[in-house]
């Protein structure tokens, strides 16, 4: 409830460039918005290769593409992702994997998407130091201040883990489980490319779609640094776990397009476009498969 409090302060406040924002879709380019919508149904696909990838099981194709689709739209209903690992888990126990394997499997493929945003941030940053000017939005030493707010999360997690006996003895075992997975996925060749090459082609996937609805509205912003807006606005939008990332990577975002170059109004445009693509168009579709899925038991 607070992150959607803190996000909707922040809506208000900017209400005219909202406002200003909306507007201006009207004038947005549709070939490449259709552009847009070819790079999220890819991103399905790509998801659905990273689970695979993270299993020594064959999973059926198309009950695994379609849980995808599903858990995108259970991804806007429940935070923090906790939607559509539900649909995941669901469908890897209906695949007759254990409780702590299907759970692993989730872990390992959450792993491997974490190592590759960052490390496509990271190499992204180098390659283009200046794709992103932090002082926009953030005065004094922005680096300082988001290493300052990191290395504070990343402490009160471990002092929950350390402090808590049986909570150490559960994250322990379920370690040893995700250690053994690993290594078992890693043995085979197949399911490593599908790892990793999904996992590295999903959020691609997803900077290709607001690197369309950017250029849909001609705004002068490269390529490269709205790949990068999009990297750092997801990672920082995850701070605030709203279901499906919802207002608070929307406002990531524009923060993160307005330090890649673009003014207030095109990256509230951008956004928009964004989400209409990757949440709102789909969402009842996705919505309806769900049903279907746990209608026919596949979930």
């Amino acid at each position: 409830m607070a992150p959607l409090l803190v996000v909707a302060l922040i809506v208000l406040r900017q209400w005219p460039m909202v406002d200003a924002g909306t507007d201006r879709l009207g004038s947005a380019d549709a070939e490449w918005l259709l552009a847009a919508g070819a790079a999220t149904l890819l991103a399905w696909v790509c998801s659905a290769a990273a689970q695979q990838g993270a299993v020594l099981e064959q999973l059926p194709a198309g009950r695994l593409l379609a849980t995808q689709f599903a858990a995108s739209a259970a991804n806007h209903i429940l935070p923090a992702g906790v939607g559509g690992n539900a649909v995941n888990l669901r469908f890897l126990l209906r695949c007759g994997l254990s409780p702590s394997r299907s759970a692993a499997a989730l872990t390992v493929r959450a792993l491997a998407a974490c190592v590759v945003r960052i490390g496509l941030l990271v190499v992204l940053l180098a390659a283009f130091p200046h794709a992103l000017d932090m002082r926009k939005v953030v005065p004094g030493r922005p680096g300082l201040t988001l290493a300052l707010a990191a290395g504070a999360a990343l402490c009160l997690v471990l002092v929950v883990l350390l402090s808590v006996r049986h909570i150490r003895r559960t994250v322990r075992s379920f370690l040893g489980t995700v250690a053994t997975d690993v290594r078992a996925v890693h043995g085979r060749s197949a399911r490593v490319a599908a790892l990793w090459a999904g996992s590295l082609a999903f959020p691609v996937m997803h900077a290709a779609v607001l690197v369309a609805v950017v250029r849909s509205l001609h705004a002068p912003v490269p390529a490269a640094h709205v790949a990068v807006a999009y990297l750092a606005g997801s990672a920082a939008a995850a701070l605030l776990p709203t279901p499906g990332g919802l207002g608070s990577l929307d406002v990531a975002l524009v923060l993160a397009l307005v330090t890649a170059g673009a003014t207030g109004v095109a990256a509230t445009s951008a956004v928009l476009a964004y989400r209409i693509v990757t949440v709102w168009l789909p969402l009842l579709p996705g919505v309806l498969v769900l049903a279907a899925l746990v209608r026919r038991r596949v979930l």
